[in-house]
């Protein structure tokens, strides 16, 4: 039995191609207007604080430094929780404005539907943040999807996706017993690790994301069962 289901987003979910193409130039194009505009703000202060903190540089210090940090972490696709939270406050303004819309692959919805008629939990866990997370669900092509999704988790509230210890925390969050949480991702480093937490694990490889430079990692030695797109699992897996 299934009792929660966690999905990651990008090539899960959600087209790789969207996130890198569409939404980090977006957010990166707009890290030094919305400093600038922001940095007084107390939520933007303690974030670009924590910057300056994680380089070693005093709090509150050059702003022009902060950002060239930024965007050096935004060019590396750093998962670094500040830069995160910062990406998301910008997308929510784009979304708000109508600048952004959201992306979900058209096998979403309808396994959301399966395993929500099953009566499983469904949580998203992403290195985006959650408002990002939240932000991308609400303004689909597929409309706000949000009612069908239970809670989301980001590396702030949950920790790092390559860490086992990750995935204990949120079991514990949800007070699902580990066996009986599934998570799906293209990430076989995700999976290797919430495996070793004791979660069953389900390797997203879509056709779709062959040859993007972003793409899944489709070694065939990944020892996790592999599925083509969400629905095919979902009609196999949480029953």
């Amino acid at each position: 039995m299934t009792d929660a289901v966690v999905l990651d987003v990008e090539g899960t979910t959600s087209a790789v191609e969207h996130v890198h193409a569409v939404l980090f130039p977006y957010a990166r194009a707009r890290l030094a207007q919305w400093v600038a505009r922001h940095g007084d703000e107390r939520q933007t202060r303690a974030l670009l604080d924590e910057v300056d903190r994680s380089c070693g540089r005093p709090a509150g210090g050059d702003d022009e430094a902060t950002v060239a940090t930024l965007v050096e972490w935004a060019d590396s696709d750093r998962k670094h929780a500040s830069l995160k939270a910062l990406q998301g406050l910008i997308w929510h303004e784009g979304y708000v404005n109508g600048d952004l819309s959201g992306h979900v692959y058209g096998d979403t919805l309808p396994a959301l539907r399966t395993w929500r008629g099953r009566e499983a939990r469904i949580y998203i866990y992403s290195s985006g943040s959650v408002q990002a997370q939240q932000d991308l669900f609400a303004h689909t092509q597929f409309g706000d999807l949000r009612a069908w999704l239970t809670g989301y988790f980001d590396t702030s509230s949950a920790g790092g996706k390559l860490s086992t210890a990750s995935y204990r925390s949120i079991a514990r969050s949800i007070e699902t017993p580990s066996a009986r949480v599934l998570f799906a991702s293209d990430s076989v480093p995700e999976l290797d690790s919430a495996r070793a937490a004791g979660w069953r694990t389900a390797w997203v490889a879509r056709p779709e994301e062959c040859g993007s430079p972003n793409g899944p990692d489709r070694s065939p030695a990944a020892d996790h069962p592999r599925y083509r797109n969400l629905l095919d699992l979902a009609e196999e897996i949480g029953r």
